[in-house]
């Protein structure tokens, strides 16, 4: 009996130790979105604990090492402006491997900074100066996409294909180091409109949908989203 006790503390000690909740870093700002349900839709999500920074403020606690206290970033930002400060907190981060997750209009972020684009796998390009028109990314509302998965991983687990009413973005260009995750045929969107990238010690999902609350309150985007935290946080 006296050896049982220290394999039931070891054993007890190692669930609490797993049961402790991932933590995220959410940030926001630069484009309105459905608070309600965007919000709505993490406090919804089992075994996770956000708190919220919205831009500028989120780049200032960046470059302040805060996001030590958090397993995951999650960007939902669309943010123009970033001091080298704030940059070299970014690229710090990925030299300490931590993993970022990026939705939606954040592909358009720091249009002047060259790096986030090897960071994120992507680039969404605004008109502005010295580019060309046909670099000139686009865009189109309330449309049906579906997509199918490229690539089977933790993110993608338990789908085949996916459907939700959103947004699509067209002509991004996209790192051919990516590792394609989902893919759609539509027309005036990009082909790749999930993937996994590497940047320095860090791992980065980028996920093309999420555009309001008609897919916020998706079970799939739902899944999807907490799949992709849970494999960023491991």
């Amino acid at each position: 009996m006296k050896r049982i006790f220290p394999i039931l503390i070891f054993l007890i000690s190692g669930l609490i130790i797993n049961a402790q909740p991932i933590k995220i870093m959410l940030i926001t700002g630069g484009h309105d979105f459905d608070e309600a349900e965007f919000f709505e839709m993490f406090d919804d999500m089992e075994g996770v604990e956000y708190e919220h920074f919205e831009q500028p403020k989120a780049n200032k606690k960046l470059a302040k090492d805060l996001a030590a206290d958090f397993d995951v970033l999650v960007f939902y930002d669309m943010w123009k402006t970033i001091s080298d400060m704030e940059k070299d907190a970014y690229l710090k981060l990925t030299e300490q491997g931590k993993p970022f997750l990026f939705l939606h209009h954040s592909i358009a972020s720091y249009q002047n900074w060259p790096e986030f684009e090897k960071i994120i796998g992507g680039k969404y390009f605004e008109k502005g100066e010295n580019v060309p028109e046909e670099l000139l990314s686009t865009y189109d509302h309330d449309v049906w996409v579906y997509s199918k998965v490229e690539t089977y991983t933790p993110v993608t687990k338990g789908f085949r294909e996916l459907r939700f009413f959103d947004e699509v973005y067209g002509n991004v260009r996209v790192s051919d180091s990516v590792i394609p995750l989902l893919k759609t045929r539509y027309p005036k969107s990009m082909e790749v409109v999930a993937w996994e990238n590497s940047y320095k010690a860090s791992k980065i999902i980028y996920i093309q949908s999420g555009h309001d609350k008609r897919t916020f309150v998706e079970a799939d985007y739902r899944k999807l989203l907490l799949q992709a935290i849970q494999y960023l946080s491991e």
